[in-house]
């Protein structure tokens, strides 16, 4: 076995430089536990960005794994296989759709959201060819293909890469007015954005923000496009976050824990007028609805109802904010989040700021990771008891108080 500073300079020499990791090295995990190469156990608060809401290896998920494992791997879509349909049969009748297109990762959800939205545009609105714009909001982040980075305003994501995707355009987060202001533009088809802004520090919006964006999109005739990647799947406290208002969006992009962590899938859902828009040969993926994604992903979706993860996110959810906003220390300077995804924004301390306190966090059993500079975004796998979130919320605090 090699020690840590040998695991993490192999990475350094061989892979590309893309990442800036916090220094522990993992080797094993179970459940709301991640262990490194030394055999130290750790708390995982950061749930591999919200994929591994059901726990890490779950024995039921990697079951489903290893049983299709053994049986077909992959047909590609050249040919039927006897997963897929009954994959889409669970999966569109769970989230209250006529299709789905399944794809591989999350940036190829927004990216087939896309180009559905493009297609309806053009064929059912009526939008003159190559003049459809897409909105987005300020502080979104999708992933970092060439389209995704084109609808960022994080320098980190899109400099140097242009040029950019012609037709989108951005507004701020969290207002409506904004978004009524461009939807009245006809060459719009679609406004995608996040319930919750999951990288740029759990922002929340108001309170009836989702509900007035589908009621702005069914009065200019626009798709609601929702970006559930990291918010889906029971991590806010319900299975999606927009179930919180009357918000049904048009096109419901899943990804991350849609298989637990445990196999790269994801999906694009929406009802046949604007799916069937896309005809054969116009859009796919050689592993895309894969039977090992389809079996994975039928599993781990059992696991989330089965086990009331939903309900369990939502009431410890609570405690957490609670339980942080109470604790009187002026590093933290703001508490804020939905279920079992929270953040706080950190205010440096004697040249200490978020990264410093992760390390720190670290050293003290739990894991987590800054994000844009001054917020630690705190997401538990969502099979974590009470007893485990308190003694984690003595950690935290105990941290803090450190400094």
């Amino acid at each position: 076995m090699k020690s840590p500073e040998e695991y993490i300079a192999l990475e350094d020499k061989y892979g590309a430089h893309n990442y800036h990791p916090l220094p522990v090295v993992l080797a094993k995990g179970e459940g709301v536990f991640v262990w490194d190469v030394e055999g130290k156990k750790y708390y995982d608060f950061l749930s591999s960005y919200s994929a591994v809401n059901q726990g890490h290896c779950h024995p039921k998920i990697v079951a489903a794994l290893k049983l299709q494992a053994d049986t077909l791997t992959l047909t590609s879509r050249a040919f039927h296989n006897d997963v897929l349909g009954q994959y889409e049969e669970f999966v569109t009748k769970l989230f209250g759709y006529d299709k789905v297109l399944p794809m591989n990762t999350g940036v190829e959800g927004g990216e087939t959201a896309n180009k559905l939205a493009r297609k309806w545009g053009y064929m059912k609105k009526g939008i003159e060819k190559n003049k459809a714009r897409i909105i987005f909001a300020k502080g979104n982040f999708w992933g970092r293909t060439l389209a995704a980075i084109s609808s960022s305003d994080d320098p980190s994501s899109y400099e140097g890469f242009g040029p950019f995707m012609p037709g989108y355009d951005l507004i701020p987060y969290n207002d409506l007015e904004a978004l009524e202001t461009e939807l009245k533009d006809f060459n719009v088809c679609a406004f995608m954005v996040e319930p919750i802004q999951g990288e740029a520090g759990v922002v929340v919006p108001d309170e009836g923000y989702l509900a007035g964006v589908r009621k702005l999109c069914d009065k200019y005739n626009v798709l609601f496009i929702a970006d559930e990647v990291q918010t889906g799947i029971a991590r806010t406290g319900k299975m999606l976050a927009c179930d919180y208002e009357d918000a049904r969006p048009d096109l419901l992009i899943l990804g991350k824990a849609i298989s637990g962590g445990v196999f790269p899938v994801s999906a694009v859902l929406a009802d046949d007028e604007i799916m069937l828009c896309i005809q054969p040969g116009e859009h796919g993926s050689t592993f895309g609805g894969n039977p090992l994604a389809c079996k994975v992903a039928q599993a781990a979706l059992e696991v989330v109802i089965d086990e009331n993860l939903a309900e369990n996110a939502y009431r410890l959810g609570k405690i957490f904010r609670s339980e942080l906003r109470a604790f009187d220390n002026d590093m933290i300077t703001l508490v804020r989040g939905r279920g079992l995804l929270n953040a706080i924004v950190i205010k440096p301390k004697d040249g200490k700021e978020a990264w410093d306190v992760c390390l720190k966090l670290r050293d003290n059993g739990l894991l987590a990771k800054p994000t844009h500079g001054d917020i630690i975004r705190f997401a538990p796998p969502l099979v974590i008891t009470e007893e485990q979130l308190m003694y984690c919320i003595a950690i935290i605090k105990k941290t803090i108080l450190s400094f």
